[in-house]
């Protein structure tokens, strides 16, 4: 439908595209995240595993949204899991970038046998289901933090370097990347100045989907019992942990659930946000 005529001037103005407007709801969620990744110690009412009550407490005054399976205050087992499971996440996205996403961009610049040796290796490893490859290398490996964020990440960087990769390779031949080696600089030099800021809207988009995927994959790992060890927690192991209480009626296992499809609708909104303003 076509927007009416302004009174004044008679011109048409194009109507705003769709998913042009702000995402307030879902920055606003996202910088909460932050905010109790930073601040999970001060904003949280008790410690992670402090017994205050009986299993399955309703809210009260002293438990806010009820308590857990053990009695444990579930506000604050969600702050401290909201913490654990976005630290896990973006240090695992950090390692993805820096060993899939740096090989796909280095094999997408300089192609030849470097770039079919990668993209080969990278085929074979990614044609092993990702669940079945985290759930084998974390049982023959001692649980914890820097294993899980390794598989995590090493799951994370295989799909990164196929994009970096293609996303270098469509920039490679152009003229102003053939300039600049011409001129001498260093491949570094060269993804820096050239590669990086011509591609930054959608390997922005990418990185934010690999932050959605490895929240997604560590709360399912934590599900499956191979996450991190009490007493640490995660949305996952919240989840887990609370699961049986489904059958009576009690919300306690609905709380990570709603937190990951909120977190997840957050992020892909802001992309789409960013894309839009990007094109």
């Amino acid at each position: 439908m076509t927007p009416p005529p302004d009174a004044a001037t008679g011109r048409v103005t194009p109507a705003r595209p769709r998913g042009a407007r702000r995402p307030w709801l879902a920055l606003a969620l996202l910088l909460a995240c932050a905010a109790i990744c930073i601040a999970a110690p001060l904003l949280a009412p008790h410690a992670a595993d402090d017994v205050i009550g009986g299993n399955w407490e309703t809210p009260s005054r002293l438990a806010w949204l009820g308590t857990d399976n053990l009695g444990r205050d579930m506000l604050s087992r969600l702050l401290w899991s909201t913490r654990t499971t976005l630290t896990l996440a973006l240090l695992s996205v950090l390692f993805a970038a820096l060993t899939g996403g740096v090989a796909g961009l280095v094999a997408g610049l300089r192609g030849g046998w470097l770039d079919t040796v990668l993209a080969r290796l990278n085929d074979v490893l990614m044609s092993i289901p990702a669940l079945v490859f985290a759930l084998v290398a974390l049982s023959v490996v001692t649980p914890g933090a820097l294993t899980l964020c390794i598989v995590v990440g090493l799951l994370e960087g295989m799909r990164l370097f196929r994009v970096t990769r293609a996303l270098a390779a469509s920039v490679s031949p152009l003229d102003y990347v053939n300039v600049a080696r011409l001129r001498g600089d260093r491949p570094a030099t060269l993804i820096v100045r050239e590669v990086l800021p011509n591609i930054a809207t959608p390997l922005v988009a990418e990185l934010g989907l690999r932050l959605v995927f490895a929240v997604l994959l560590i709360a399912t790992l934590s599900f499956l019992g191979l996450g991190l060890p009490p007493p640490a927690t995660d949305w996952g192991s919240l989840a887990k942990d609370n699961k049986d209480g489904v059958l009576f009626g009690v919300a306690a296992a609905l709380f990570p659930g709603l937190l990951i499809a909120a977190f997840s609708l957050s992020v892909n909104r802001v992309l789409e946000w960013g894309a839009r303003r990007g094109r």
